[in-house]
């Protein structure tokens, strides 16, 4: 039998316990299957891999993703950050902690989990994000009234997309 010789790729860098052979696969697949995250862990690691532009934090060594902002659906509020003294300084934003997309009822003939005027605590579910054909109910993680709904039902969504607006109580 031949003895196999060893990928120095794939062998880990510098002490890492990252297997960059594997890593290098995982891109690929993401890349051949169209997918923005993947997230693998092994005993006490772990790795998340996301698709799209990275800068690092400051004071940081690691890697935050930063999503451009997703063009609203025409006549809905753009959803874009306030500014202070602006009417909407106070409101608090309840935004997507993933890429889906996103629904505003449990099915189609089912009414929405929110509308303009609800009020809203924080185990209030306010919507559902489908992501790789997982159905993630959304909860509202603060107390108030809901004062705008910035998604139409059926839109894809980006991490840290602004949702709704709440008026706090």
């Amino acid at each position: 039998m031949a003895k196999k010789k060893d990928n120095p790729k794939s062998k880990p860098v510098s002490g890492s316990p990252m297997d960059m052979g594997l890593l290098q696969q995982i891109t690929r697949l993401m890349t051949e299957n169209d997918l923005n995250t993947v997230d693998v862990r092994d005993g006490d690691k772990r790795v998340i891999l996301k698709r799209g532009a990275m800068i690092a934090p400051s004071g940081s060594s690691g890697f935050v993703p930063q999503y451009a902002p997703v063009a609203p659906h025409p006549g809905l509020p753009s959803g874009a950050p306030t500014t202070p003294g602006s009417e909407e300084s106070n409101l608090i934003s309840i935004k997507s902690p993933m890429v889906g997309t996103f629904y505003s009822s449990s099915s189609p003939d089912a009414k929405p989990f929110v509308a303009v005027g609800s009020q809203v605590e924080e185990e209030t579910d306010v919507c559902i994000i489908e992501a790789m054909k997982v159905f993630n109910n959304i909860k509202a993680e603060c107390r108030g009234t809901i004062a705008k709904i910035l998604v139409e039902n059926g839109a894809t969504v980006e991490f840290g997309q602004v949702l709704f607006m709440v008026t706090p109580s």
